[in-house]
């Protein structure tokens, strides 16, 4: 990064309004990777770090990183990170100075940084104002228009109606985009192609808003083709100056999540960059910005990336969780930045200070299973090895041992790769991903190295939509022969060979005469299947007379062993004949919950008929909403849960007496 060659400009006459005030001890309202991220950074500032953490992070690891923690309340975030009044009670018993709400969580609420303006404590992020007036679309929109800002054409008014807004969007042609007005994230965020699909789209986006943000108000613009998601950073002081730290692309998002994130983004016109800098410092100098904040665009990539093709879609007023690409490109560290602008001293450099050194890439690892639709994935990790090397970087929130709970987002770490050219970081990030190693909940390691991988992206000629159109639904986890053996012969302790001790004693299925083998009976990621195991003269065990290969990593569990190949695992376990579900004898079927969450709607009752893909139920959990569908035609027989109540994974929720059942 080139430095500076005069001081920052700073307004005249206000470096002397401005009081600085030294930070002696930090309280972070979060928890996770942002929230061990922080704590990093003030420790090596010198400050005492102080954590809050619900009854399900009593042992996670930015508690154990911290000077000091104190509890928070129950494991629901809507108990404990989001009450506002025991992060403040836990600020003043530990005589915090000042409060860095990290992302997510209260880090954008306007009421609670003046609550912490009047507790005498300062808020490490963006003015009340700035916050009130970025976190409502609709208002943003219209803001950022009068500053000369371009917006996507669409409706950003106050009326909520749906018959009203399905004519708005009729007006604005189709496909829409449906999106909260509040929060970010993709949270209630639904694209619609055809009217007969508004009414519905709307409700669950109305619903999913009102659950993640308190507010289910909606706008509805238009859905631009080819697009290219792409953001500035930028960051601004309370001395006047305000700067773009260049571009991130986000555009490889599945439902509207981002997946992978990337700096600079590719194919992006020098005159563009500019344009979209100066645009996204002129949104923050309209209302005051002060701290680090990210303004996102959206770009129609049709025709590659052009100055006049840009759209603002919104302003994230805090850190956002791919800020380390940012990072990495610029040299800079931003949660240090953050402490120094809160504190009240300008920034350190200006904007043409700055230059981008090289390409960086980060990958999201969910506990997610893509070969299940990616739905969240919960459990213990009997294994977490993250990778290293030159030009890699994780930030992760758990070790080994922790658990991923269904009340939380499910990301287990950011993987940041970091070289002089795009080809090399993306060669680094999918080398890394091909060395991580986790085993218990399932993940996405797999899809994410082979999204570094795909030809597409490699070559810049992706969007938003790259995900879909490229990747279909994703292969079963691997079943491959060798890998069994080796987790079965694990397993059943078989592996030693033949015992010096009496054949008559022997555990291993010793015969005389023909070749030694043994049927033993397990299930693979629960389906039951029949092994044969076998030795050789020289006592080497083979399954089906493959032996166990060579790159399979066994992880020893409770209840069976995980082997890992490739970034996916397999589950073997004895099989346990009397592990039966004999609610399941009668024929008929049942819909399950397919993870832990919170049962938030109900569609059908008892006696009432019901077609194959019919919406049953409505699961939410990490954040999300899962619809339940009926397997097949049938007949409700009961509903075993209310709307609301908190399920287990695998909790029976309805039954249904189909067709082939009746029959």
């Amino acid at each position: 990064m080139r430095r500076s060659r005069k001081p920052a400009s700073a307004c005249s006459g206000c470096e002397d309004a401005v009081t600085t005030r030294p930070f002696a001890a930090v309280l972070v309202a979060n928890r996770g990777e942002i929230a061990c991220r922080i704590v990093r950074t003030a420790r090596a500032r010198g400050m005492r770090t102080i954590a809050v953490y619900s009854e399900a992070d009593r042992d996670a690891l930015h508690v154990r990183l911290a000077d000091e923690a104190h509890p928070i309340g129950p494991a629901p975030a809507a108990e404990s990170y989001l009450v506002a009044e025991r992060i403040l009670a836990a600020a003043r018993a530990s005589g915090a100075d000042c409060i860095h709400p990290g992302y997510g969580f209260l880090s954008e609420r306007p009421d609670f940084a003046e609550a912490c303006a009047a507790a005498g404590l300062v808020f490490v992020g963006p003015p009340a104002l700035a916050i009130r007036a970025m976190g409502l679309k609709d208002a943003a929109k219209r803001l950022v228009e009068g500053a000369g800002v371009p917006v996507v054409p669409g409706y950003h008014g106050d009326r909520q109606e749906p018959d009203f807004l399905r004519e708005r969007a009729g007006e604005i042609g189709y496909p829409v985009l449906i999106k909260a007005v509040a929060g970010g994230g993709g949270k209630g965020m639904r694209r619609v192609d055809a009217p007969a699909d508004f009414a519905a789209a709307l409700e669950s986006a109305r619903r999913e808003a009102q659950g993640a943000f308190g507010d289910p108000r909606v706008l509805v613009e238009k859905y631009v083709l080819a697009p290219r998601h792409v953001e500035i950073q930028v960051f601004a002081d309370r001395h006047g100056n305000a700067v773009s730290l260049f571009e991130r692309d986000c555009s490889l998002q599945r439902r509207h999540q981002k997946v992978i994130e990337e700096a600079p983004a590719p194919g992006m016109p020098p005159e563009m960059r500019a344009r979209m800098g100066r645009a996204a410092t002129d949104a923050a100098k309209a209302v005051g910005y002060v701290g680090a904040g990210t303004v996102e665009f959206i770009a129609d990539g049709r025709d590659g990336l052009r100055p006049d093709r840009f759209y603002f879609m919104e302003m994230n007023t805090r850190l956002q969780v791919e800020h380390p690409v940012t990072e990495a490109i610029t040299g800079l560290d931003l949660v240090d930045l953050q402490f120094r602008v809160a504190s009240g001293e300008p920034l350190p450099f200006g904007e043409g200070d700055l230059a981008i050194d090289g390409h960086a890439v980060e990958a999201r690892l969910y506990a997610e299973d893509p070969a299940n639709g990616f739905l969240p994935s919960t459990g213990r990790l009997w294994a977490f090895r993250p990778p290293s090397g030159d030009g890699v970087r994780v930030d992760t929130g758990v070790r080994e041992g922790d658990a991923v709970t269904p009340f939380y987002d499910p990301m287990i770490a950011k993987v940041i790769a970091h070289g002089a050219t795009r080809d090399e970081a993306l060669d680094r990030l999918s080398a890394a991903l091909g060395d991580t190693l986790v085993a218990g909940p399932r993940t996405n390691t797999a899809f994410l190295r082979a999204l570094c991988d795909a030809p597409g992206f490699r070559a810049g000629a992706f969007d938003t939509g790259f995900i879909e159109r490229t990747f279909g639904p994703a292969p079963k986890p691997d079943r491959d022969a060798g890998a069994l053996a080796a987790a079965v012969l694990r397993l059943t302790g078989l592996d030693a060979g033949p015992s010096d001790a009496s054949p008559w004693a022997a555990g291993d299925a010793f015969q005389l005469g023909d070749a030694r083998t043994q049927i033993v009976p397990v299930t693979v990621d629960g389906v039951r299947e029949a092994v044969r195991l076998s030795w050789d003269a020289e006592g080497r065990p083979a399954v089906d007379g493959l032996a166990a290969p060579a790159g399979v990593t066994l992880v020893a569990a409770p209840d069976g062993v995980f082997a890992l190949a490739g970034g996916g695992q397999t589950h073997v376990a004895l099989f346990d004949p009397f592990d039966v579900d004999l609610e399941h004898l009668d024929g008929g079927d049942v819909v399950k919950a397919p993870m832990h969450g919170k049962v938030v709607a109900l569609f059908a009752g008892p006696g009432d008929r019901v077609a194959k893909g019919q919406r049953l139920a409505i699961v939410e959990a990490m954040k999300m909403e899962h619809q339940l569908l009926a397997p097949a035609d049938g007949t409700v027989g009961a509903v075993l849960v209310e709307a609301g109540a908190q399920v287990a994974e695998g909790a029976k929720l309805i039954t249904l007496v189909t067709e082939a059942a009746d029959a």
